[in-house]
């Protein structure tokens, strides 16, 4: 009696969810994944880090050499290997475990760990919500759609930024701590995304006039990328409503066929409609 599976076997529980088998795996996964997150977290308070750390540096060391295991586990189980290891979960897999590795040399990095937090992606699959995983699509079409709306607007944002903090260090000086022209553009980006550190401050009545111009556009500013966003999320779901609505009826004398659902007549001829699918 063979007591380890196939390799088949082993890569559809691993990399499918249709079966007890491997969605436990995909369970125990999420839930080692968490528990290695929360390490981390717990790692980064001072007094537990003193009182637990060589206990929870040995925890951290088991979940990093498990994730080691099946991240090369998964690629010698891929039909697909390049796709896997460059694709976007391989990717994350791989930094998951990175970190660890690299805290042996930098100081501190281990902390970086957190970045296995995106792992928890994979709970789309593995609870088969296609109700989320529709939407997810739906944003990302959106903001491909929006693509290059949003890089004009960055570069508008970036050359307002420019010439605000040139100005403002024209007008203040290193007397005010605007010593330079990058430093008074760092000023200008925190103003106008209406963070205001404080750090710098104009101190002229010129400068402060210029400052409360540059807030009164932040606020006119941060709600565009959303307008882009939004409209065409709602672009998006007019075409698709229009589709559904295209495929209920067509004119069998004209041919036209974009017509609303409840339309028993033809909008262009007036001939009587009928279904496309009868």
């Amino acid at each position: 009696m063979n007591l380890f599976p196939s390799k088949k076997r082993l890569a559809h529980i691993i990399y499918e969810s249709d079966d007890r088998a491997s969605k436990n795996f995909d369970l125990v996964l999420l839930i080692l994944i968490f528990m290695s997150v929360t390490v981390v977290i717990l790692d980064s308070v001072e007094e537990i880090h003193r009182d637990y750390g060589r206990f929870l540096y040995g925890l951290e060391w088991f979940f990093t050499l498990v994730f080691t295991v099946e991240y090369f586990l998964r690629i010698w189980l891929s039909n697909d290997k390049p796709g896997y290891i460059f694709g976007f979960y391989g990717l994350v897999d791989f930094l998951a475990i990175l970190p660890s590795y690299l805290s042996l040399f930098l100081f501190q990095t281990q902390y970086l760990t957190v970045i296995r937090a995106l792992r928890f992606l994979r709970i789309l699959r593995i609870l088969k919500l296609p109700h989320y995983i529709r939407e997810a699509s739906a944003l990302k079409s959106a903001l491909k759609n929006s693509q290059t709306k949003i890089q004009i607007f960055v570069g508008s944002v970036l050359t307002i930024v420019l010439i605000m903090g040139s100005v403002m260090y024209i007008i203040e000086g290193p007397e005010s701590g605007f010593t330079s022209i990058p430093r008074s553009m760092y000023w200008a980006i925190v103003t106008l995304t209406t963070v205001g550190y404080g750090d710098i401050a104009p101190s002229t009545s010129l400068g402060q006039f210029v400052a409360a111009l540059i807030m009164l556009l932040g606020y006119a500013i941060i709600a565009i990328p959303t307008g882009i966003v939004s409209s065409e999320m709602t672009a998006a779901r007019f075409d698709k409503k229009n589709a559904r609505q295209k495929d209920l009826y067509f004119c069998p004398n004209c041919g036209l066929h974009v017509h609303n659902s409840d339309a028993e007549y033809c909008r262009k001829c007036g001939t009587k409609l009928e279904p496309l699918n009868p």
